[in-house]
């Protein structure tokens, strides 16, 4: 494994040490292809192969993927943090410093369908703060359109959906 190879992997278990919820492909991508430091597809490999190495952990849903550090990745970077520069430190802890509110707030909505008996499809919309679900909705549509339609529209328009179940029910 080459240098530099080595070096994105330890980009992106460090910015994952350094928050305490999960980061999207779009997150980790975002930040380090604006910064120059690999190309699309090396950055796709090293978070396969830190995936199959259990370094960190896929939580796939149908529009996007988020990324947990594992105990095991965890050590590594704790082990392994002084090969990453100080500037390449110093622009993470930026980053996430500045995008914190911004980061955790997209991560903290999450949506999913999959197929439940016959052909309704189950959507399952949550919104997460401190690992806990402040919303876990679950329900039962006719079709995989509307599923979609519903998962998608969850990260839109969740805040008005939570208020109202809370007007309502209190």
């Amino acid at each position: 494994m080459s240098e530099p190879f080595t070096l994105y992997k330890l980009i992106i278990l460090y910015m994952l040490d350094k928050v305490d919820f999960p980061l999207t492909n779009a997150q980790i991508s975002g930040f380090i292809l604006d910064k120059g430091y690999t190309t699309y597809f090396k950055l796709q490999q090293a978070l396969s192969e830190l995936a199959e190495s259990g370094f960190i952990r896929e939580e796939a849903t149908h529009s996007r993927t988020f990324y947990h550090l594992t105990e095991e990745g965890e050590e590594t970077i704790h082990f392994f943090r002084n090969k990453i520069s100080d500037a390449i430190q110093k622009d993470i802890d930026g980053f996430l410093k500045e995008k914190h509110y911004e980061l955790k707030n997209e991560v903290s909505v999450k949506s999913d369908y999959f197929p439940a008996s016959g052909m309704e499809f189950t959507v399952r919309c949550q919104v997460i703060e401190n690992n806990q679900p402040l919303i876990d909705l679950t329900l039962t549509v006719p079709s995989e359109a509307e599923a979609e339609t519903i998962s998608n529209n969850w990260s839109k328009k969740n805040q008005e959906i939570y208020a109202l179940i809370m007007q309502n029910l209190l």
